[in-house]
This record gives structure tokens, C-alpha cells and sequence, in this order.
């Protein structure tokens, strides 16, 4: 039994205990459904505790096997319609249609036939050992199947909310395809294009040797970077990339940036986004404020995730990054997606943040 179907039974039980419990006390006898005047031949005795356990406790399994539970609470709820007994455990056999109707996947139709055939042959077989109304009949058999549409309604508005939830992830995961194949073309196009320029113009330079070891040094540094581009492209795509962000920081300090990591709370999701942000962030500093002191601060909240990462613009550069690169402005694009902020600028006092607010529990 897998641990989902035990945990069903299990919550489903106290139901099915207590409304047995309730069934076997006296004075709840002959205050149940009353089909035909009949009045029990025998003491309720050990017969009647065995019908109304047959009639009350399959409603534990209602959900795990609604229609074997369905077919038990008609037959005990038969037994006491022609024993005479009439105790509230008949309550039991309107939570099994709405159970049924709800929860049974496969022969429906055959299960809606065979439930209204034993309906016919219980009513026959009444008829026949006490009167039994006409109008009494049609109303309940109404009433019976009024239940299994109550349920089968459920059915349909969870099919339905499986579906949406379906299409909801598989739209994510086409956007998601859509962002990873934009940024692997940036990287890709970006610096083949040089190699092969500066290839090329290497061609022209064979009497110049100083100016052709300078190309090709160039070359060879595009290659590098490429690569980096790449590598830092594949993290984002490793499921278990997240909780190396003092990996990340460690790595960063190695590369010559004093980085401060600070982290408040206890981490709850988003791992891989947070990864991504500080990731772009820290790459920012290394190229543009070389050196400077730089701060990672990460709040980890209830319902979000706060992320911070700033220089102090003591380090050194060739240009100030401007805030709309394609990194920055893919970041931008990913945690708007989840719900969540993003900013990257100066600070007044020189330096750069870079800052997002992550909604935890969104698919990162």
C-alpha cells in the first residue's frame, strides 16, 4: 500500500468508526431511513452489529475503492431496511454515492446500472414482506442519485483543475525553454562572431607579428569567456545548483573580490533563482568594480525571499555597467515571471546593487 493510499484511509476512518459508533447505540435505532413499515423480528444482537458494520465502516476505503465501499454500504443499508432495524447508519450509504461519484475511475456506467438494479430488486423484495409507497420510492431513488451527481460534479471540477494546473506548467516550462534558447543564442552568437572576425582580420596580419599575436590572444580570451558564459548558462539549468551560493561567494573572493555573504532566516525555495541573481551579480562586480568591497545579503521570509548585492565602488573597471545587459535584463524577465521585483543600478555614492524580491514557492 503506497503511503498516499494509507494516508487517505486513514483520514477517512474516524468517519466511518464514528458514525458506526453512533449506529450501534439503542437509542438511535428505528430513527433512521424508514422504507416499509417493518419492525425487526429479532433482537438488534450481534446480526445487527454486523449489519451496521457492513452498512458504516467501508466508508473508510470510500475513497481508495469507492465502488467495492459503495457496494458494501448498500448491502449492509439492505439488511437493515428488511431486518427492520432503520438505525442512522443508512446516513452512510449517501456519503458512498457522493464518493463514488467523486473518486471511482473506471466501469462508472456499470456501477450506476448495477446500483439502481439492487435499488429495484431491495424495493421489490420490501414490497413483498411490507407496503412500500410508491411516492416514497421515486423520491428516494431521486435523492440517491441526486448524491452520485454531487459527486460526479466534484469529479468534474477536479479533472478540470488538473487540467488548467497542466496547462499552467507546461506554458511555464515553454516560456522557460523559450528564455534558456534566447540566452544560449546571445551567448553563442555573441562571441563566435568575434572569434570569427578577429579570425579573419588575422588573416591580413601575417607581416605584422606583434598585431597577430594580439588577435589571437584576443581570440583565445573570447573562447575563455565563452565558455564561462556557458557554464554559468548550464548552472541555471542544474536542479541542484541552488545551495551552492557560498560556493558561489568563495569562488568569487578566489577571483580577488572581497565578498561579504550574509544570510537571515532559514531557506524555503527559490534556491535556484537566488543562485541566479547573485550569480549575475557578483559577475557584474568582478568585470566593472574589480576589487571593491561587495556585500551578498539574503533575507530568507515566509512568503518571499529577499536579495541583495552591492559594491562600494572602490574597485576598478572599463566602463560602469548600465543596468539593461542582457544578464541583468534576463534576470529581470525571470523573477518578474515568479511575481516577484528586480532592480539593478549606481548607487548615489558610487558602487552598484543589484536587488530582487522572490516569491517563495514559485517555480525557479
Amino acid at each position: 500500500m503506497s503511503p498516499r493510499r494509507l494516508d487517505v484511509t486513514v483520514r477517512d476512518l474516524p468517519l466511518a468508526v464514528s458514525l458506526t459508533a453512533i449506529a450501534l447505540v439503542p437509542a438511535w435505532h428505528q430513527h433512521g431511513t424508514r422504507l416499509a413499515d417493518l419492525v425487526p423480528e429479532r433482537p438488534f444482537g450481534l446480526v445487527g452489529v454486523l449489519v451496521v458494520a457492513v452498512e458504516c465502516l467501508p466508508l473508510a476505503v470510500r475513497r481508495r475503492w469507492p465502488t467495492a465501499a459503495l457496494a458494501l454500504v448498500f448491502a449492509g443499508f439492505a439488511f437493515d431496511q428488511l431486518l427492520g432495524y432503520h438505525t442512522v447508519g443508512g446516513t452512510a450509504l449517501a456519503v458512498a454515492l457522493v464518493s463514488a461519484g467523486a473518486h471511482a475511475q473506471r466501469r462508472r456506467r456499470a456501477t450506476m446500472v448495477a446500483a439502481s438494479a439492487g435499488f429495484a430488486v431491495l424495493m421489490a423484495a420490501l414490497d413483498r414482506i411490507g407496503r412500500v409507497g410508491a411516492a416514497d420510492v421515486v423520491l428516494f431513488y431521486v435523492s440517491l442519485a441526486a448524491f452520485w451527481g454531487i459527486g460526479s460534479a466534484l469529479r468534474v471540477n477536479r479533472l478540470a483543475e488538473t487540467e488548467r494546473t497542466r496547462h499552467a506548467e507546461e506554458a511555464a516550462r515553454a516560456a522557460e525553454r523559450t528564455r534558456i534558447a534566447r540566452e544560449l543564442h546571445d551567448v553563442v552568437t555573441h562571441h563566435v562572431t568575434a572569434m570569427v572576425v578577429q579570425t579573419e582580420a588575422a588573416r591580413y596580419l601575417t607581416a605584422a607579428p606583434d598585431r597577430l599575436d594580439e588577435t589571437l590572444a584576443a581570440v583565445s580570451d573570447t573562447g575563455r569567456q565563452a565558455i564561462t558564459d556557458l557554464r554559468h548558462l548550464l548552472d541555471v539549468l542544474n536542479p541542484g545548483h541552488g545551495g551552492e551560493l557560498r560556493a558561489l561567494v568563495e569562488q568569487t573572493r578566489r577571483a580577488g573580490q572581497p565578498v561579504e555573504l550574509l544570510e537571515q532566516g532559514t531557506p524555503g525555495g527559490a534556491e535556484a533563482t537566488i543562485y541566479r541573481v547573485a550569480q549575475e551579480a557578483l559577475t557584474n562586480a568582478l568585470k566593472y568594480d574589480h576589487g571593491a568591497r561587495t556585500t551578498v545579503a539574503v533575507r530568507y521570509g515566509p512568503g518571499e525571499v529577499d536579495v541583495r548585492v552591492s559594491t562600494d565602488g572602490s574597485g576598478v573597471g572599463t566602463t560602469a555597467p548600465a543596468g539593461g545587459g542582457r544578464g541583468l535584463r534576463g534576470l529581470r524577465d525571470r523573477v518578474g515571471t515568479l511575481g516577484g521585483d528586480f532592480a539593478a543600478g549606481p548607487e548615489p555614492g558610487g558602487g552598484f546593487v543589484v536587488t530582487a524580491r522572490i516569491p517563495v514557492g514559485a517555480t525557479s
